[in-house]
């Protein structure tokens, strides 16, 4: 077992085309001993969003603190901090920060199979 604080792990720019003002801290990894799922906390300021795309596995996603939109590229639903996300494997989405603070969210997602 182990027991640590979150802020205790480096916030890193995500750098991929398509970010802005977003940072992600990679809580439990594989490399810890987690076999199954990963658990990140993304960061997004003011303005700030993910970059919209999709990829073979799902997000459980849940809304720390903050205010945004989901985009699916053609229509954006809001939340707002409480709110509990599912993006299915292959579906389209960007997380964008529409308030005036931070917007902060847990994200899991299962390890790739090799």
């Amino acid at each position: 077992m182990k027991v640590f604080r979150y802020d205790s792990v480096k916030a890193e720019d995500v750098v991929a085309e398509g970010a802005s003002k977003v940072k992600v801290r990679w809580l439990i990894t594989k490399e810890m001993g987690a076999k199954n799922f990963a658990m990140r906390v993304f960061e997004v300021e003011p303005d700030g969003y993910t970059p919209l795309h999709k990829h073979p596995w799902e997000h459980e996603v849940f809304i720390l603190e903050g205010e945004g939109q989901l985009f699916d590229g053609e229509k954006a639903t809001p939340f707002k901090a409480g709110a509990v996300i599912f993006v299915q494997a292959d579906e389209m989405h960007q997380f964008k920060n529409s308030g005036k603070k931070l917007l902060s969210f847990l994200c899991l997602i299962p390890h790739p199979k090799e």
